[in-house]
């Protein structure tokens, strides 16, 4: 049985499946096969005509998907009082950019969700591949302000930008929780025998590359990328790919159902129950 893994090109997803990619891990007689795309075009996919077993998806994008996929309970990205940020070319204040032309990664994102619920703003689409396009229609002033997810959050300053808000941060103080970001989906009608087997592979995964970072590290250093060094690559795995990643643990399951909660509140998702997690 082939299954087909749609996951981001960044360094978390990949640091997660690197031992399926590799052959380091047992599949369990399942073939995995791997696609990379942007996350609102993975977002996309996972809502279309299904054509993938497996799906990274932004966490605010699953009540658009919950009739046909499940949650993993784990390959989630997960931030601990840090998130996406929003920055400027200059210092303000966030007040500043009420109605202001923003951009976003996507529309459907979970970054997009969590600042809508912290502010007003025009949002303008610019994809994260490539990753420099974001930072031109800043340098250009196409967009007053910029919100960053994945790497671009480490290497802003590098452009001269200055931070506005770190939406983590801010989700902290608002609930006292932790902002799950990102997750993996798997569909139902795969039934519970194959899901839990392919659960249990990537989680094997996830493990691998946590118990050889260094190794883990190095590959994604000769991939090329945003993340020019060691420490880089290292700090952004400490930030996406971690214990959290291995399980979201029942706080990041509370803030995913509160996360959930809040954006159907404001009108800005369907509302749905509590997340069908996966074994």
């Amino acid at each position: 049985m082939q299954i087909r893994c749609a996951i981001s090109p960044d360094a978390d997803d990949l640091f997660m499946f690197r031992a399926i990619e590799l052959g380091l891990v047992d599949t369990l007689g399942l073939d995995f096969a791997l696609t990379t795309a942007d996350t609102d075009a993975l977002n996309r996919l996972a809502t279309g005509q299904v054509q993938t077993e497996v799906n990274a998806v932004s966490v605010a994008w699953y009540p658009h998907l919950a009739a046909r996929w499940q949650m993993l309970p784990h390959g989630g990205s997960v931030g601990r009082g840090y998130g996406p940020v929003l920055v400027a070319p200059r210092p303000m204040a966030l007040a500043e950019l009420a109605g202001r032309r923003v951009a976003v990664p996507g529309l459907t994102t979970t970054a997009r969700l969590v600042l809508g619920l912290a502010l007003d703003f025009e949002p303008v689409v610019v994809p994260i591949v490539p990753p420099e396009r974001v930072f031109q229609a800043l340098a250009q002033g196409q967009v007053d302000a910029a919100l960053l997810i994945h790497e671009g959050r480490l290497t802003f300053a590098e452009h001269g930008l200055h931070l506005v808000l770190d939406i983590g941060r801010w989700w902290k103080d608002e609930t006292g929780l932790p902002l799950p970001l990102g997750g993996n989906v798997i569909r139902r009608d795969l039934g519970p025998e194959l899901i839990a087997r392919a659960s249990a592979v990537i989680r094997a995964s996830i493990r691998h590359g946590l118990e050889h970072r260094d190794e883990a590290i190095a590959w994604l250093l000769a991939r090329g990328g945003l993340l020019r060094t060691a420490a880089q690559v290292d700090h952004y795995l400490s930030l996406y790919a971690n214990q959290d990643t291995l399980d979201y643990g029942p706080d990041g399951r509370r803030g995913m159902d509160e996360l959930l909660r809040r954006g159907a509140a404001r009108g800005l998702l369907p509302a749905v129950g509590p997340v069908d997690w996966a074994p």
